[in-house]
């Protein structure tokens, strides 16, 4: 079995030229000589042309099972973006700061901040900048000697029964020995050294535990009396008798 000659060729004109070679009297009839240069386009040059590429095309295959596939039959694929609107955001719960509203709803026009979406957690902490009205009275010292000055004053009133001092300090003494005098009405040894611890002289204190019980048994406070007088010469500064009741 002969194997057929396979030719590879670059073009048409190099094809034809072969194809005279092989085939001298394939021409023949044509009464012409086939060595004229691929350049020049003659009537014979077409004749043959027709002929060698219509007997090329019945040695080839059939197009038909040969045919690759094309760019032009593949469908041509569009790319479209979504234009309806988008799924509303979930989010997974939290205990502390679950929102209460869905973010979706910020652009309500109800809606102040993105605060009011939150749970508020309260611990029951409270902070407020105001006044309480505990504002404890200075005298002009720091606090070593301003307790030290009261104690004394204490000391000079429960002694004496009345005494003359400023209003300022009468008015800041005045808490201490109602409270001296709410120890000495209770009689406990607790409250007896807690007076000992605040006033000077220990027989003042023996005196006023002896004492108090029978005086201001009956009473609730207002062991104490503050009556102005006339200004201290020299500073000008208001002055009070401070006596007990």
């Amino acid at each position: 079995m002969e194997i057929p000659e396979i030719y590879c060729f670059k073009s048409e004109s190099d094809w034809v030229a072969t194809l005279l070679c092989q085939n001298p009297h394939f021409v023949a009839e044509k009464h012409t000589a086939m060595a004229i240069p691929m350049a020049m386009a003659t009537p014979t040059d077409s004749v043959s042309r027709v002929l060698s590429m219509s007997s090329l095309r019945s040695a080839l295959p059939s197009a038909a099972s040969c045919r690759l596939p094309s760019s032009s039959s593949r469908r041509p694929v569009t790319l479209r973006l979504p234009v309806s609107s988008p799924s509303p955001l979930t989010l997974p719960s939290f205990s502390g700061l679950s929102p209460v509203n869905p973010l979706i709803s910020i652009g309500l026009p109800d809606w102040q901040s993105f605060e009011n979406g939150f749970k508020i957690v309260d611990g029951g902490g409270r902070i407020y900048a105001m006044r309480h009205g505990r504002r404890v009275p200075k005298l002009n010292r720091p606090p070593d000697q301003r307790k030290a000055l009261l104690r004394g004053l204490t000391t000079q009133l429960l002694k004496h029964g009345r005494i003359k001092t400023t209003r300022a300090r009468a008015s800041a003494m005045r808490k201490f020995v109602d409270k001296m005098i709410t120890m000495a009405k209770d009689g406990s040894l607790h409250k007896r050294r807690q007076a000992l611890g605040f006033i000077y002289e220990k027989q003042i204190v023996h005196a006023l535990f002896a004492e108090v019980p029978d005086r201001y048994g009956e009473r609730n406070g207002g062991y104490t009396r503050i009556i102005r007088t006339l200004p201290r010469r020299g500073d000008n500064a208001p002055m009070a008798y401070i006596e007990l009741v």
